[in-house]
């Protein structure tokens, strides 16, 4: 079996992501399909200690970091993030890179009579078991996973982590985790397990409230890190961000102080991300795999994520950003007149049927002079027009692009060297934005899939 094989095997299963009518529940989403797959496998993922993220916004950041802190320290890692933006091989991270397609290929190969047995699984169950056996395979010592949705049904909800972390929680998918952030919070809880210790981002107290319940109820250790740490940031510029780190109220002899901490990763929220990612780092040491300072600092300054408020071109400047709801926006358009104050922008903007789009275009429209509407190649992306719909009732006007590579080349046109372009609203635009550009720019392009 070649990857392109492989490739079409796998997509001949059911994709949720790519539907909006799928009941949430135990019927359609749970781990049991998963499970019967990974017992035929001998349950790979025993086979190297993980920790399991989950959460609304920065939980890709912030797996992208701890697994970066991790590699610099020393420890073979494994990296299992969704979507993808441009390979199905960025799901089988290990040590930093995507695993070529003759591994995952090899891998696809070795577990399709295992698939095949198992009655009505999908995609992402099949691409979370492969990715077990692989890190297993791959001998990584440990693997940071991310929950696509949810957690408490999450096909990755079959780990045994010895660490535990939930990003900050906000209305998203609402449809299927419900309406209120308590309902949210719920789901996203249900990733905590007896005995391991959760670490918390700050959040709203009504989410708050339902993870630390959820944590003392079952005796996990419960870490909030608005509570028990303290962060200082010192500079940011376009090149990134510093900022001091410490430990405070752990009742402990000694706490953990860092100063002068670099990302590359722009806005405020990836301090935040930082800061977690550190929480997690710190905990993971207690638990027999330490990291020194020197590889935190290097893994944090090295560590790579396209796609967040990336910096794609200076003149113009074109950045990327994958916020895909309302809250995301708003950290997004507070970090832009942070870094770029209210010079000329142009926004193009394409979004999910099911995300929040009025709320969205309410943040971003009064800080662009010209809007360009399209949509992503993804199944659920809504159609410009109807996004033009939604956009006049607020009493804007915008032009109308059938895809990202066109929206790019009109933006292009339209704005001068020292204005701005901001493409959002949808991480599948983000992706198609980001080959249109580098095709403009007549650059390679890695880890591409060809088809």
């Amino acid at each position: 079996m070649n990857y392109r094989e492989a490739f079409s095997f796998l997509y001949g299963f059911a994709d949720y992501t790519g539907q909006n009518n799928i009941p949430y529940n135990r019927q359609t989403y749970n781990t049991d399909r998963v499970s019967l797959l990974l017992e035929m496998l001998d349950n790979p993922q025993n086979n190297f200690a993980s920790v399991h993220i989950a959460g609304t916004k920065g939980k890709g950041s912030t797996s992208a970091m701890v697994e970066s802190i991790m590699r610099a320290g020393g420890w073979r890692t494994g990296l299992f993030t969704s979507p993808h933006l441009h390979s199905l091989r960025e799901y089988f991270r290990v040590n930093g890179e995507p695993l070529g397609e003759e591994d995952v290929a090899e891998g696809v190969e070795k577990i399709k009579p295992f698939i095949e047995k198992v009655e009505g699984i999908t995609l992402f169950e099949i691409l979370t078991a492969l990715a077990f056996f692989l890190f297993s395979e791959q001998n990584t010592d440990i693997a940071i996973i991310e929950a696509l949705m949810g957690g408490r049904l999450d096909a990755t909800n079959v780990i045994n982590p010895i660490v535990t972390a939930i990003t900050s929680i906000s209305y998203d998918h609402t449809e299927m985790l419900g309406n209120t952030l308590s309902s949210i919070a719920g789901e996203k809880a249900g990733i905590i397990k007896p005995g391991i210790p959760v670490i918390t981002a700050p959040q709203k107290p009504e989410a708050l409230g339902v993870i630390e319940d959820r944590a003392r109820s079952i005796g996990a250790p419960f870490i909030s890190i608005s509570e028990n740490w303290e962060l200082n940031r010192q500079n940011i510029n376009l090149q990134g961000q510093s900022f001091d780190l410490r430990e405070i109220g752990n009742g402990r002899k000694t706490s953990f102080r860092i100063k002068d901490l670099n990302i590359p990763l722009l806005g405020e929220h990836q301090l935040i991300n930082a800061n977690l990612a550190i929480a997690i780092v710190y905990e993971l040491s207690s638990r027999g795999f330490t990291v020194s300072e020197e590889s935190i600092r290097d893994g944090l300054k090295g560590v790579v994520w396209p796609g967040r408020l990336e910096i794609l071109s200076h003149k113009p400047y074109l950045i990327v950003d994958g916020a895909h709801n309302s809250a995301s926006v708003k950290y997004l358009t507070e970090s832009l007149v942070s870094l770029f104050g209210e010079t000329g922008k142009t926004l193009i903007f394409g979004a999910s049927t099911d995300k929040d789009i009025v709320e969205m275009l309410e943040n971003l429209h009064p800080h662009f002079h010209e809007i360009i509407l399209t949509s992503s190649h993804h199944k659920r992306a809504e159609k410009p027009e109807k996004l033009l719909e939604m956009l006049k009732k607020l009493k804007r006007n915008a032009s109308i692009a059938e895809c990202a590579e066109e929206a790019l080349k009109r933006a292009l046109k339209m704005t001068e060297p020292e204005e701005l372009i901001l493409v959002t609203g949808s991480l599948y635009l983000v992706a198609d934005a980001r080959e249109a550009w580098f095709k403009i720019s007549d650059l390679p392009l890695e880890d591409k899939d060809p088809y």
